[in-house]
């Protein structure tokens, strides 16, 4: 059962994290060119899509913690933390200001703050990655 699930937490992390983060990273650059909003569409809706079936990689993330039991070691907590947060930066600010900026021509400033979004999201996915690498505070042997 462990095994398993850590097959579907990274997995999910490849297949559905990648993906978004490097969607969001290109949809400021191809929606400021008005040649490649096609482009800027299809990442739009690569961001909303692939952040929706990402919420696999959470669950599954806390199943297996559940079952190695380490549920209370500090940097599953500060990854769960970090990863709230991610999520939240994509769900309410990087997805809805793709969707305003493909209904109105972004202004520079704007296309800057998206930029500056997408960068703290796919940061604090390093520092996620990096926790669960690392495992600071951690007494578990593997």
């Amino acid at each position: 059962m462990e095994a398993a699930l850590l097959a579907v937490h990274v997995l999910g992390g490849i297949l559905f994290v990648g993906p978004v983060t490097v969607a969001a990273s290109l949809f400021p650059r191809y929606v400021a060119d008005g040649n490649t909003v096609g482009a800027a569409a299809a990442l739009h809706r690569i961001s909303w899509a692939y952040g929706r079936l990402a919420l696999i990689v959470p669950l599954v993330g806390i199943a297996l913690a559940f079952v190695q039991d380490r549920m209370g070691e500090i940097w599953i907590t500060i990854a769960m933390v970090l990863t709230a947060i991610a999520g939240g930066l994509l769900a309410f600010r990087i997805v809805p200001e793709q969707r305003a900026a493909l209904a109105a021509a972004p202004a520079p400033d704007r296309r800057t703050r998206l930029m500056a979004l997408t960068g703290t999201f796919n940061f604090l996915w390093v520092v996620v990655v990096v926790l669960m690498v690392v495992r600071p505070g951690s007494d578990y042997v593997s």
